[in-house]
Formats: C-alpha cells, sequence, structure tokens
C-alpha cells in the first residue's frame, strides 16, 4: 500500500491480522522528491551559462541509467561532473534501490543503517527528511525482504483499476454485495 497514514490506519483496524507491505515504487518515488529537491536547490544557487547542466534535467535523474539513451546517458555524465552535490545525491538514490533485493531484514536493515549513515556529513536535508520517513515506516518496508512478498503490484494496481471502472458504471447502485459479486466475477473468464 501507498504510505498515506488512513491506509494503514484502516488496515490495523479492519484486518488486524493482515502484514502491511508498503510499495517499493512509493517508497522510491519519495527517494526521488527529495533528489528533484537537491536539484532545484543546485539550479537556484546558480547563475548565467552554468544553470545549463542543471535545467531540464530532472527525469533524467530519475530515470534508472539502462533506461536512459546513449544521448540522455552523456548528458547525465555531463551533469553529474559539473555539480558534486548533485552526483552524491544521484549516487545515494542509485544505491538506495539495493534495499530491495535483500532476503533478509536484518541485512536489509544493516543496509539502510549503514546508506543512513553516510548522509552524516552531505548537508542533503532532503535525504535526511527521506530517512526519517523510512525508519517510520520500517516495519512495513522490511516486509518487503520476506519472499512471499516480493510480488508485482501491478496486478494489484491493475485490479484497483478494474474496481474503479466497475464503481462508476454502477454510479447510484447502493447494493453492495452486488458490488462485491462484480468485483469477484470481473476476473472469470468469459462463457
Amino acid at each position: 500500500m501507498d504510505m498515506w497514514k488512513p491506509f494503514a490506519k484502516s488496515t490495523r483496524l479492519k484486518a488486524p491480522q493482515s502484514a502491511i507491505l508498503y510499495d517499493k515504487f512509493h517508497v522510491m518515488r519519495h527517494l526521488g522528491e527529495a533528489l528533484d529537491k537537491v536539484r532545484k536547490s543546485e539550479y537556484a544557487k546558480l547563475t548565467g551559462k552554468n544553470r545549463k547542466f542543471i535545467k531540464g534535467q530532472k527525469y533524467v535523474l530519475l530515470s534508472h541509467p539502462e533506461n536512459l539513451t546513449p544521448e540522455k546517458r552523456s548528458g547525465l555524465k555531463l551533469l553529474l561532473a559539473a555539480n558534486k552535490r548533485l552526483n552524491t545525491a544521484y549516487i545515494l538514490k542509485e544505491q538506495f534501490g539495493q534495499l530491495w533485493s535483500y532476503k533478509s531484514e536484518a541485512w536489509a536493515r544493516k543496509f539502510f543503517d549503514n546508506w543512513k549513515a553516510s548522509l552524516k556529513w552531505q548537508r542533503l536535508k532532503p535525504y535526511e527528511k527521506f530517512a526519517k520517513m523510512v525508519e517510520r515506516h520500517w516495519d512495513g518496508i522490511a516486509a518487503y525482504c520476506k519472499p512471499e512478498n516480493k510480488v508485482s503490484l501491478g496486478f494489484v494496481e491493475g485490479l484497483n483499476n478494474k474496481i474503479r471502472v466497475i464503481q462508476r458504471r454502477a454510479y447510484g447502485l447502493r447494493d453492495e454485495e452486488y458490488l462485491r459479486l462484480k468485483i469477484l466475477t470481473c476476473m472469470l473468464p468469459p462463457l
């Protein structure tokens, strides 16, 4: 699930036996936002020709290097060589992605503690704020280490989309049992 407090609160209330697993896409999105704040602050410090290295590079910084075209990859290399703080922030973002590969919560915790310790002298406030957020949600993030939780949430997102479509089509109907049956049967093969 997303890390929105009402989601976790209602899950604990309605399904106290369930384990909460935070979606890695949403966690990484928060880290991407922290990187973008660093990019914006570095852009604001520069003037004139020096700004050209950072301008228009948001999505290049947020993309995985293997997804970049050779032209964008060379632009990223130039940007990272031109700005030390952005280089540090980018490397920290790429390193954090390793967290999702651990199969043991203890090793994941050790990795995160080392990653967080590497922030100490960097003066990257958005990253420090991100690390605090990860601390607050650690149980739901660490749950990803268990093999049974390493599932693609694309299926869940697709199912949620189907449910929203069914709800829109059933606008005005108040029968919750009918809605439940429609959701259960939406995945059945056609007759």
